[in-house]
């Protein structure tokens, strides 16, 4: 059996795939059609959740899982996973002296993302291996592949 801090970066990894990918596609998104820090920040925490859900939709509904069965276990394995990341990466943004005024061809600009998602996944870990040890979070997708 896997280790629980396994499973959990496991978990985390996951989720940090689908949260970059809406997290940077907001960004760039906001950043390009020049909106202000406020709605960026909503679409990509928005698209952020969209990516996560929807990579673990996939997952579970290729375990053989209704559409209507899958969304509960999509928002009990990923809503607490996916919450955390995102407070901790756009908190992250928000502190990095002008990395919401950075363009896409500053260098600023990638450098606060990289860095928010290497610390969102750093503090999302833990969250993941206290819900997994107690049959929650991503624990709950696990009881469909195996």
């Amino acid at each position: 059996m896997e280790s629980l801090t396994r499973q959990a970066v496991t978990a985390t990894l996951h989720c940090l795939t689908g949260c970059a990918i809406g997290e940077v596609l907001g960004m760039v998104l906001g950043t390009a059609l020049g909106w202000g820090n406020t709605a960026t920040i909503i679409v990509s925490v928005a698209l952020a959740f969209a990516f996560g859900y929807a990579l673990t939709l996939r997952s579970v509904r290729s375990a053989g899982l209704t559409l209507r069965a899958a969304l509960p276990v999509v928002l009990a394995a990923d809503t607490a996973s996916i919450a955390t990341m995102e407070l901790v990466d756009n908190g992250v943004v928000l502190a990095i002296p002008g990395a919401m005024d950075a363009g896409l061809a500053d260098a600023r600009f990638w450098l606060s993302l990289l860095i928010s998602l290497v610390l969102a996944f750093a503090v999302t870990v833990p969250v993941n291996r206290f819900l997994i040890a107690r049959g929650r979070g991503h624990a709950v997708v696990h009881q469909h592949h195996h």
